[in-house]
This record gives structure tokens, C-alpha cells and sequence, in this order.
């Protein structure tokens, strides 16, 4: 399963998000909580539980460098 960044990077809310857990601010449970009941909560589970909260750090860092964003 491949992650849609574009879909969980589409707000400034959510890049604040992904930027703190990329950072280590945030815990992979409580970035989980922020996407709960929404459209993305899915793509951050998938994400999540594939790849675990270390590569998915790692993953997000990479994606936020990618587009610019940090």
C-alpha cells in the first residue's frame, strides 16, 4: 500500500501536523487521533501500522522535504 501525501498534506492544518510528528513533537498514536474520523484516517493508519512510528517519520520528513515544505 502506497501513502497518498498529496491527500494528507492538502491543508495547512495537516502539514503542521505531519511537520510536528515528522519532528518528533507529536507521537504516532496522537497524529493517528488528529486524522480520526476523518477522510485521511485511513492513509495515516495504512501508514502507520505498514511501516511503523520510526519509518514513518522518516517517510513524512521525506515527503514534507520533497514538496518544499520544510
Amino acid at each position: 500500500m502506497t501513502t497518498n501525501w498529496g491527500t494528507l498534506l492538502g491543508t495547512k492544518k495537516s502539514v503542521n501536523y505531519v511537520k510536528q510528528f515528522s519532528a518528533g513533537k507529536m507521537s504516532g498514536r496522537s497524529l493517528y487521533s488528529k486524522y480520526s474520523n476523518t477522510e485521511n484516517g485511513g492513509v495515516v493508519r495504512g501508514l502507520l501500522r505498514t511501516h511503523g512510528v520510526e519509518t514513518s517519520r522518516k517517510l513524512a520528513k521525506k515527503a514534507l522535504f520533497r514538496r518544499g515544505l520544510v
